[in-house]
């Protein structure tokens, strides 16, 4: 990782979120991906096709913020049943959230059972249901606001899987051993596991069930961690059935020894951990078991249910993990309602709502389905989704991820390519790109050069350009005034979107580019006032800093804000004043995800057609 900034190389060496236990005999990799490899090639099989009852979900339905958001979802929805991307015979909802005060994916979870109900009576009782939290606009990863972190591109399939596909696969074994009930999983990590070739995980048992991975103590810190009931046997299996004593969200590592939840290898000696992309990198001998998903059978469902109707309105954050599942098992107390250590934004009816739900969901079991060959990944960040796609980690591996999917571009040199990810693009023979770089959905040009360590999303680059080194570039269509638009989000893929100040004398604090923003607003020749900001005027960020042009064409789009970038790089003037701006945050807010969605469908029947072509002219 030479030229790599220091902080981005310890960002990438702790990108791996879970933990993992090594077989003595076989290498967990290699397990892993024998086993994920099964489930993506038994998906395979039944994209566009009619499913048979019980040999799917019932119900797959995913959380929107907001009615903006729920028609983006709808559109691509649409678009992937009409392609025969998905199963048939399934239904597929999108359940958005009330307008008003965010309610978190726990309050999701409750108006996404209100939605059934009102969709369904009394028949969701008997039905298996995902439910895919994928509300909220992603600022650590912003081309996942665009359309949603459920509609991530990844580079693998044929068409493209996005990380709806991805779930679909990797939960494809669950419904024919689930009783009727709901699995609940968020939109931006992965689970891969591997278990005996005759062994199913079962969701039979009343009440509660969860996944546990081993994971190192630190990634306990920002996860759920579950204490759990002795076990009666000395030798650790891949697949556990477990007694939850109760459940800690993320605990201090003094909480995880003070509830006894660390545990020791004793004869499990041969338990390593995986971290980045070194495949056993040995780390402390202690480990815990955390979360990822969890199931609720449908007794525990409509008790939420009831409880939800019976409150009327949420007006404060939910968290289905540290709200939910802290209230269950024998050993719950209802300290854990006042401790407000972990919350993002504290509202006074917090803890009041919290201690209901406890006392509500109290002396209900905590099933725990451990499952020691396990990982966990993350991709909800930018220098996630770069690290995981373009590095050899093992994820890469595990999935199969592809360096060239579903794309046309000039003959790169194969070392090249195990090093850059181009996901449903074109690529002119003259272009070039270095190492460590993502494209998807985009066009470039002829004299067209990509920096190392960038990504870019939805753009069309035509003219000669160069993209500089850890760039992030995102092209939006927008509708303004019933009118066709374009503009490009381009920043450094390390600024942190989400970091904030209160006053305009602050905003000398906020960086672009690893340039003081105060700077960058000389060099754009544009004045520090309230009126440069979108939102909340006591929340100035680079998310709502109206600083992006907007254009009538794509590639006039993508030119300028790219010589935005260069006049910062180069420390040389380049006025904004004559452009309408906007702020990502209103880029959002105007997007019109029906001509993204056309922009795409252009460049995949464009890739057909040159596949059939090639596939012709071979003899």
């Amino acid at each position: 990782m030479s030229g790599v900034p220091p902080r981005m190389r310890a960002v990438l060496r702790g990108l791996w979120k879970g933990g993992a236990m090594a077989s003595a005999r076989v290498p967990l990799d290699v397990t892993l991906r024998k086993a994920t490899q099964r489930k993506l090639r038994r998906f395979s099989k039944l994209r566009g096709k009619p499913v048979a009852a019980g040999e799917f979900w019932d119900i797959v339905a995913i959380t929107a913020a907001d009615e903006k958001q729920e028609l983006a979802y709808r559109q691509q929805l649409s678009k992937k049943l009409k392609r025969k991307e998905l199963p048939l015979g399934v239904q597929y909802h999108v359940f958005v959230d009330p307008a008003g005060a965010k309610i978190g994916n726990g309050g999701s979870t409750l108006c996404a059972l209100r939605c059934l109900e009102k969709l369904y009576g009394d028949k969701w009782n008997s039905f298996t249901i995902l439910l895919i939290h994928s509300g909220g606009y992603s600022q650590r990863l912003p081309s996942a606001s665009a359309v949603g972190k459920i509609f991530t591109a990844l580079p693998l399939g044929n068409p493209i899987y996005q990380m709806l596909e991805l779930k679909l696969a990797m939960y494809i074994d669950f419904p024919p051993h689930m009783n009727p009930g709901i699995l609940v999983t968020c939109a931006d990590d992965i689970e891969l596991y591997s278990i005996g070739e005759f062994e199913y995980i079962n969701f039979d048992k009343p009440g509660f069930t969860a996944l546990a991975h081993p994971s190192s103590v630190k990634v306990g810190t920002t996860h759920g961690v579950f204490i759990l009931n002795p076990l009666n046997s000395l030798k650790h299996r891949d697949l556990e059935y477990r007694c939850c004593h109760c459940f800690l969200h993320k605990p201090s590592i003094e909480e995880m020894h003070q509830f006894n939840a660390v545990c020791r290898p004793g004869n499990f000696c041969q338990q390593e951990f995986a971290r980045g992309d070194t495949a056993y990198l040995q780390l402390d001998r202690e480990y815990v078991y955390t979360d990822s998903v969890f199931y609720m059978d449908h007794k525990s469902a409509k008790k939420l249910l009831a409880f939800y109707e019976e409150i009327g309105t949420l007006n404060c954050e939910i968290d289905a993990y540290g709200d939910f599942l802290q209230a269950l098992g024998p050993g719950a107390t209802i300290e854990y309602t006042r401790n407000t250590s972990n919350v993002t934004k504290e509202e006074s009816e917090l803890v009041d709502m919290r201690q209901k739900i406890f006392h509500l969901l109290k002396g209900t079991s905590l099933n725990v389905v451990v499952l020691n060959n396990s990982k966990f990944y993350h991709i909800g960040t930018t220098e996630e989704y770069l690290f995981h796609f373009t590095s050899e980690s093992s994820l890469k591996s595990e999935l199969g991820f592809q360096s060239i999917a579903f794309s046309i571009l000039p003959d790169i040199p194969e070392c090249s390519r195990k090093a850059s990810c181009i996901i449903q693009s074109i690529l002119d023979l003259r272009s070039s790109m270095a190492p460590g770089s993502i494209v998807e959905y985009s066009r470039l040009g002829p004299d067209v050069f990509v920096g190392e360590n960038c990504f870019i999303s939805n753009s069309y680059i035509i003219t000669k350009a160069v993209v500089p080194a850890y760039s992030f570039v995102c092209s939006l269509s927008l509708k303004v005034n019933g009118h066709l638009a374009y503009s490009t989000m381009a920043f450094g893929v390390q600024d942190n979107l989400k970091n904030n100040v209160k006053t305009l004398l602050d905003v000398k604090l906020l960086q672009f580019f690893g340039v003081s923003f105060l700077s960058c607003l000389d060099i754009w020749n544009l004045k520090i006032t309230e009126e440069l900001f979108s939102g909340n005027k006591t929340h100035l960020s680079l998310w709502t800093a109206r600083i992006f042009p907007v254009c009538c064409c794509l590639s006039e789009s993508v030119i300028t804000s790219l010589k935005m970038l260069d006049a910062i790089k180069n420390n040389s003037p380049f006025s904004l004043n004559s452009y309408k701006l906007f702020s990502i945050e209103e880029m959002l807010a105007y997007k019109d995800v029906e001509d993204m969605i056309a922009y795409r469908e252009q460049i995949f029947l464009e890739i057909s057609v040159n596949k059939k072509q090639s596939d012709l002219e071979i003899p």
